[in-house]
Formats: C-alpha cells, structure tokens, sequence
C-alpha cells in the first residue's frame, strides 16, 4: 500500500496552495477515472486535491450572447437536465445523458472528464464540434487547442479547469456505440451545423483521441443528409484496435453513428 494525503480544498486560492506544495500532486474531481486508476496502482499521487465541494466550480448559466457556460464542478446528470443546455444545445444534453450509468452521471464531472481526456470519452466530441472554449485558473483556450492527444491536453500541472462555455447550436446531435461494460464510446460522433458551417468531432476510436473529420464535414456541409456520408471512406490506419473491436470495425461504427447522428436530426 502506499500513502496519499488527503485535501479539501475550501477556495481556489487553496486548492492552488496545497498542488503547488505536494510533490507530485492530483486534482480529483468526479474521481470517477482517478480512483480507479490508483485502485489499479497506474497512478499513486503523494496528494489528492478534492475540488468537488467548491461552489464556484459549479453552475450552468446562458450568456448574453446565448451561449451556455457550465462549470467544471457540474455534474453529467445535471447538463442532461438542464434546460438551459437541452434549448441551446441539445445534443450536449443527450451526450451527458448517455455517459456511464446513473452513479456515474451524478458523480462525474464535465471538467474532470475532459482534463483527463480519455480516448473513449464523450465530451471531447462535443467541444471539438462545438467549438467550445476552456477556462482555466490562467488563461482560456479554444478545444481544438486543449486537446493534445490520448490522455492529454494542454493543461499545466498546477492548472484547474473553472468552466466550458458552448455556442448555441440548436441543430447538433450525438451518436455512440458504447461499450457494453463500460459504456465507453467504442466510436462516438457528434455533429453540428450552424451559420459558419458543419463541424463533426469523432471520439472512440482514434489512436489520437478525438479529431475532427474533414470529408464529413465537406460532405454535409454540402448536403446536409445521412445520404451524403454513405460514400465516404473512413480509414482504419489511424484507428484503434483492441479485444472490443478491430480498427476497421472501428472505422466502419465511425461512419454508422455519423450517419445515425445526422439522421436523428433530419
């Protein structure tokens, strides 16, 4: 066994104070990735930060440009609720709605899920389609900046994710293939559209995390119909393989809840 010291933080000015002055210190947010992982000894910090009982971290409020700033301490079952989320971007609160089971939704959290930027996750699709912007303790960053790769972002160690804001969309829709223990996504696409275009995020599947994809986008921006996807192509190069699903099933769920994504808005 090994020792980690324990703190709640009461501010952010504490929660600054206590990861600067740990030797090798975690946030814990949701807790619902980092738990496991120490329970499995993949990661074993000498400090954990509970951010989860700071109020200011929390909260879903429409701007007055219309679009929807939620904080990192918010949980998925309250983005699923919301109605403020379900009016301006309805596929984020189905997204929310689909992340793992109802102990999972009430626990987790938007920012914790997306500083841990796992490669099966779902917001990650939805910030890249959304283009939505990261404010942290330092600075705000654009998503197609904060994500870097598989289990990795542009966040510094001592940085704290303070909320997610999202353009209204109200033509955007979510489609996954979860695994059927996890409830990861095995392959998950969100699309959008809105004045400036189309944009499609895919999670699940890339050996990279989540990317965007271009001929998808070219396509529906032409013909916004499932119809215009069927042609394309989705390469398997990049594409993760693994016991649950080669790259080329992968490859092939890609196209299948794209599809399906735009369809449910159609």
């Amino acid at each position: 066994m090994y020792e980690t010291n324990y703190h709640r933080a009461g501010s952010l000015a504490e929660a600054e104070s206590a990861i600067a002055a740990a030797e090798d210190g975690k946030f814990l947010a949701g807790g619902q990735t980092l738990i496991p992982t120490m329970k499995q000894r993949l990661a074993a910090p000498t400090d954990l930060v509970d951010l989860r009982h700071l109020g200011e971290l929390k909260g879903i409020s429409k701007q007055g440009d219309g679009s929807i700033r939620i904080g990192a301490g918010t949980c998925h079952a309250d983005v699923a609720g919301s109605p403020e989320v379900q009016a301006a971007v309805p596929g984020l609160a189905a997204l929310a709605g689909m992340i793992g089971d109802p102990h999972v939704r009430y626990m987790g959290t938007i920012g914790g899920s997306i500083a841990n930027n796992d490669p099966a996750a779902d917001y990650p699709a939805a910030l890249m389609a959304l283009d939505a912007s990261i404010e942290t303790n330092k600075r705000t960053l654009a998503a197609e900046d904060f994500f870097t790769g598989m289990f990795e972002t542009a966040l510094e160690d001592d940085e704290i994710v303070i909320a997610v804001t999202f353009p209204a969309c109200a033509e955007s829709a979510y489609a996954k293939f979860p695994n059927p223990a996890s409830r990861y996504a095995m392959a998950g696409v969100f699309v959008a559209k809105d004045d400036a275009g189309v944009r499609v995020a895919v999670t699940g599947a890339g050996q990279d995390g989540v990317f965007r994809a271009g001929d998808m986008e070219q396509a529906l921006g032409a013909n916004w119909s499932a119809d215009a996807i069927a042609g394309i192509e989705v390469p398997a190069d990049n594409m993760l393989s693994d016991i649950h699903g080669s790259a080329e099933y992968r490859a092939n769920l890609v196209k299948v809840m794209a599809k399906r994504a735009v369809a449910s808005l159609s």
